[in-house]
């Protein structure tokens, strides 16, 4: 079995919503703990949340259990430091990952089966990237293998993942299986995803 670890990256500052996103709840949850609960339904070790701004208020509310935190003081230069900042974070504590899932804490949507057939992929296909097609271009989640760690560490911005995947597309695949990506940055996002 490989060893994969779970990045959620949950560390901006969330200015569109004007509140903390990751603390907005949909059902009595909040946002972030809907994602670490799919997640937990999976994995039960090396599940790791990236936070920044508001970090203190978040882990103090937030329910779910056995997250390991890391702290991304760079948070203001976008999506992109969180993933260097748990890549980083890895690398300091001599952790050996043979891929790492990466994920945001605001796609409510996603299935958990959604994510397995990632990691399905993975297992299979352990030297490709595995990405989300969101038909005109790919995105997280995705699964990155080690030979690519390195070059994430270079990544820059919000969109650093993205491009990353997009730049290498004949280094990725992605599942048949499709899921509601769905992300929410605003009330109005909130308010319809409730509604919907």
């Amino acid at each position: 079995m490989k060893h994969i670890a779970i990045l959620v990256l949950a560390a901006g500052k969330s200015s569109r919503m004007n509140s903390i996103k990751q603390l907005e709840k949909i059902n009595h949850k909040t946002l972030l703990d809907i994602t670490l609960e799919k997640i937990k339904s999976m994995y039960s070790d090396d599940i790791y949340c990236v936070l920044g701004a508001n970090a203190d208020e978040i882990k103090r509310k937030i329910t779910s259990e056995k997250i390991q935190f890391i702290e991304n003081k760079n948070f203001e230069n976008g999506l992109s430091s969180s993933i260097i900042s748990g890549i980083n974070y890895f690398k300091k504590e001599n952790l050996n990952f043979d891929g790492i899932l990466i994920l945001l804490a605001d796609q409510p949507a996603i299935e958990s089966s959604y994510l397995r057939s990632l990691v399905h992929l993975f297992l299979e296909n352990h030297d490709k990237i595995i990405a989300s097609n969101y038909g005109n271009q790919l995105g997280v989640p995705a699964l990155f293998p080690q030979k690519y760690f390195a070059d994430l560490l270079l990544i820059k911005g919000d969109k650093g993942a993205k491009e990353f995947i997009n730049q290498k597309k004949n280094e990725v695949i992605y599942p048949k299986l499709t899921t509601n990506f769905f992300d929410i940055d605003t009330k109005e996002d909130l308010e319809l995803y409730k509604n919907s």
